[in-house]
């Protein structure tokens, strides 16, 4: 799934160990989430996205997401 986390984490100058603390997660999550090699739970979600102050649907990209994926 496409995400804005890179995008964002930089705009604030946050490394990925420091928003993997910021939400509860480790560094290694952080890194699959940007590299789309994973799929962030809607709570994991909701965390990132509150964090940045933004509304999920403006952190996660979902217009790609398959039905099996869901």
């Amino acid at each position: 799934m496409k995400t804005r986390i890179q995008e964002l984490r930089r705009k604030h100058k946050l490394s990925q160990e420091e928003l993997a603390l910021a939400v509860g997660v480790t560094r290694q999550t952080i890194i699959s989430l940007e590299k789309e090699k994973y799929t962030a739970s809607l709570v994991l979600a909701y965390r990132i996205a509150r964090y940045f102050g933004l509304a999920i649907e403006d952190v996660f990209d979902f217009s790609e997401v398959d039905e099996e994926e869901m």
